[in-house]
């Protein structure tokens, strides 16, 4: 009897009738990740890294982060994805409405290269206290928002880091496609570290992705074509960064405007200061 017995079927079951919406697709995740697993390392994915880059630049939003969540290598903690997204969205629409009272001003005549207080259309506002209003609407816009928008992002892009490790040292290398992408996402992460203001961020997640590098080679796992990618257009990034910084390293109105220890021009403060004055 106990030899032809069988176990009875769990109602959560993949294929029971009792199975929820939410688990055959749960299931069919591992199994494709496991079945990934088997078969080698991931292939370069170039449809995921152009329309992440395209739409990056076109939108200026990260949306793309859903299908970065949904093709990275390792199964990030629901808790944290949950969390990063809600947090990402809330900075992201601070952010919005922030950078469209912020266009606004620009028509009005607003130069991005000066201070709230020392701008000619905001410091003669009556009552003063106005002035404070601007500068409350800057502070969430360029301190909250870019911290709630950016900092899980680059969460999210470690995380994905993390599991882009072969055992291969042959799978260690990139596509022509590829070499060819780095290009145009490291002017994004560029455009992204100097207008965001969040050099601080950008080259603390840097450094930790060296550091687990280091930390991968010592157990013999390389980079594959998607670590890399990421990896070499972060790299481009810090170049291009400290290109620009040395650039405007005299700048007297750009040095009064970020007087501290860390100098990163914003393009849009260069712009108002020696391109949209000229006209």
């Amino acid at each position: 009897m106990e030899a032809v017995a069988r176990r009875r079927p769990h109602p959560g079951a993949a294929g029971g009738p009792g199975a929820q919406p939410g688990a055959s697709f749960l299931q069919a995740r591992h199994s494709s990740v496991k079945a990934e697993e088997a078969a080698g390392t991931a292939p370069f994915h170039l449809d995921l890294w152009f329309y992440f880059t395209l739409q990056n630049w076109v939108l200026d939003f990260g949306r793309p982060i859903a299908m970065l969540i949904e093709r990275s290598p390792r199964t990030l903690p629901r808790s944290l994805i949950y969390i990063s997204i809600i947090t990402f969205i809330m900075g992201a629409s601070i952010h919005l409405v922030g950078d469209s009272v912020n266009h606004r001003l620009l028509f009005s005549g607003y130069q991005h290269h000066l201070s709230v207080r020392e701008n000619p259309i905001i410091k003669n506002l009556k009552p003063e206290t106005l002035i404070d209003s601007f500068e409350l609407l800057y502070y969430y816009d360029e301190y909250l928002g870019h911290c709630m928008w950016y900092i899980p992002f680059f969460l999210i892009l470690f995380m994905y880091f993390s599991g882009c490790f072969t055992p291969t040292k042959a799978e260690s290398s990139m596509p022509g496609a590829a070499l060819l992408l780095v290009v145009p996402s490291g002017l994004y992460y560029w455009y992204l570290v100097t207008e965001g203001q969040i050099f601080i961020l950008f080259i603390f997640t840097f450094f930790t992705m060296l550091a687990l590098i280091l930390h991968q080679k010592r157990k013999h796992l390389f980079l594959d074509s998607n670590g890399l990618f990421l990896f070499y257009s972060f790299a481009l990034t810090l170049l291009l960064v400290a290109l620009w910084v040395a650039w405007l390293w005299n700048d007297p109105v750009l040095r009064k405007k970020y007087p501290g220890v860390i100098y990163v021009p914003e393009p849009w403060a260069f712009y108002t200061l020696h391109v949209s004055s000229r006209h």
